[in-house]
């Protein structure tokens, strides 16, 4: 369960910048023009500079005309490319650029004033990057950069524009209005939203969603979900595209219609539930058999499945030695009480140092194959996606969804990102989720071992408080999952975890906060969810080595939240 390390120094440095991954920067006024020069990467690297050769032009893919870059890290470089710009003194400048790809970051040096930067996690689809700088009273020129990240993919850029005030030095010209967006389509519907796609429109910083003629959401990428819909109701959407030079005409529409029910696979669980890790390895932590797992948890997830000469296969070995000579009869016969006490048992697949690789169909067959033949073996009655080390959203998708025809409706599937996972519905994880939205039973996503990260009202929140579970949650809550496919993931003792251990008071508050709006920090979100699933914790040893403190506090909060 302990996060990558590299994933914590990278979430770290947020705090160092300015962000917004939103890309709802201030428009450019009508005087303002460009500054940047080839901006489009229509004339190669001219005006570009990229770090140990690791720039080139492609044409494809493309946000905008007939070329972009990419840039692709490798070793200690970063891949990073700069142009130098001239700027105003004391004047106000919108730094933008489209990204996909790999890790992608976005900023600018030498204002004069406060250098920033934005960043993104790696995206399968065009974002926008934006932010504002002011610049100093004898600030001539700035240096605006793009960059990947260490031992990442290559990142693509396209469309990078400096609007503010003439600085002088020439540059790109001014947009156009955009055209209007083709290819309108509904992707998916649960009982309370409906995601819609659309093709990208040259030229365009967003997009304006409408509903029945009201504007009710705007996006930098090409897709949106509309929340807070009614079950069974049919509604009609639109979509235009905007820049600073205007706002397009709308689309033609497009009718969604919500379904009756919010989904969710597993059957058998109470409405709210508490997940466990039980660990299948001795770390000093209080050895345990499943028999002597805490009341409170309502998922005990196995940690954790071992990898096979097969790729994507997976197998299971119960460590006997290091758990006192537990035997596998012993083990079947407690998930077996354990089930005929209402509790579900899955196997966990991944962790730390999980080594699973599912990209492509025959993995993801193979992956099938062999958590239904453990289901069959052990009496699992289900499994648990603990990969920290990357997944692929189209074979993971296909792989579960494979292992659900195999096992039933009953089959229960839980997830545990990390915080960096879920920051965007473009991250694999995240769409991952989305994608089996009907099967999936919870995400409960690891608060902790994580650096700095937005909520979803674009702010930054550091691990160990309210407001950090809060305001991440409401991420995966308004980005497209049900509540009751939404937990929270905290390690169950100080020894449970590297950093990011709170106390079972602040875990209670924050599920307070979420189900009833009570108990909230700075942060309280804009509606209630009070069909949230729960908790989880790292891990049912750690929790029996502190008295069950965690369990006793927190388990029994969250059966009691009705």
């Amino acid at each position: 369960m302990p996060a990558r390390r590299w994933a914590v120094g990278l979430a770290t440095a947020v705090t160092a910048s300015v962000l917004s991954l939103t890309g709802l920067a201030g428009q450019a006024q009508a005087a303002d023009v460009n500054n940047a020069k080839n901006g489009g990467y229509e004339s190669g690297l001219s005006s570009w500079t990229c770090s140990a050769g690791s720039g080139t032009t492609v044409s494809s893919p493309v946000h905008g005309g007939s070329a972009a870059l990419k840039a692709t890290p490798a070793g200690q470089d970063n891949a990073q490319c700069t142009q130098s710009v001239k700027v105003k003194p004391n004047s106000t400048y919108t730094l933008s650029a489209w990204v996909q790809g790999g890790y992608s970051y976005l900023g600018v040096t030498g204002t004069g004033t406060t250098d920033v930067s934005t960043w993104t996690p790696d995206s399968a689809s065009w974002k926008q990057l934006s932010t504002t700088f002011t610049t100093g009273a004898s600030t001539s020129s700035v240096t605006v950069y793009t960059h990947g990240w260490y031992g990442q993919a290559a990142y693509y850029a396209d469309d990078l524009s400096v609007f503010g005030p003439d600085g002088g030095g020439g540059g790109d010209p001014a947009p156009t209005v955009p055209a209007t967006p083709a290819g309108l389509a509904v992707s998916s519907t649960t009982s309370s939203s409906v995601s819609l796609t659309w093709n990208t429109v040259s030229g365009a910083t967003g997009y304006n969603v409408y509903r029945s003629g009201t504007k009710v959401t705007a996006v930098t990428g090409t897709s949106a979900t509309v929340t807070g819909l009614t079950a069974s109701t049919s509604y009609s959407f639109q979509v235009t595209a905007t820049n600073s030079a205007g706002e397009s005409a709308k689309s033609t529409s497009v009718t969604g219609t919500t379904s009756a029910t919010s989904g969710g696979g597993g059957t058998g669980l109470p409405k709210h539930a508490v997940t466990g890790y039980w660990q299948n390895f001795n770390n000093g932590a209080t050895v345990q058999k499943i028999s002597a797992v805490q009341s409170q948890y309502d998922i005990i997830a196995v940690a954790f499945a071992d990898a096979t000469g097969s790729p994507g296969a997976v197998t299971f070995n119960l460590d006997s030695a290091g758990l006192g000579g537990y035997t596998v009869d012993q083990f079947k016969a407690d998930i077996k009480a354990k089930q005929a006490a209402g509790k579900k048992v899955v196997i966990s697949i991944g962790g730390q140092n999980g080594t699973v690789s599912i990209n492509d169909s025959t993995s993801a067959a193979n992956f099938a194959n062999s958590v239904y033949s453990l289901m069959q073996t052990y009496g699992f009655d289900g499994v648990d996606i603990d990969l920290e080390n990357g997944l692929n959203a189209t074979y993971m998708t296909q792989a579960l969804r494979s292992l659900s025809s195999k096992a039933g409706s009953s089959l229960i599937i839980t997830m545990a990102p990390q915080t960096i996972d879920m920051q965007s519905t473009s991250n694999s994880y995240f769409q991952t989720a989305l994608n089996i939205k009907d099967i999936l039973t919870v995400v409960n996503m690891q608060y902790y071992n994580s650096g700095s990260m937005l909520g979803c009202d674009g702010r930054v929140y550091s691990q160990g408080s309210v407001d950090f579970l809060t305001a991440l949650a409401c991420i995966q809550l308004e980005g497209g999952l049900a509540p009751s496919q939404v937990g929270l993931g905290l390690p169950a003792s100080t020894s449970g975890a590297g950093s990011g251990y709170v106390s079972p008071t602040v875990v209670n508050n924050a599920l307070d906060c979420l189900t009833k709006t009570t108990n909230c920090g700075s942060f309280r979100p804009s509606r209630t969810y009070p069909d949230l699933r729960g908790a989880m914790t790292w891990s049912t040893n750690w929790d029996a080595s502190a008295g069950n403190a965690w369990s006793n506090s927190v388990g029994a909060h969250v059966h009691a939240l009705g």
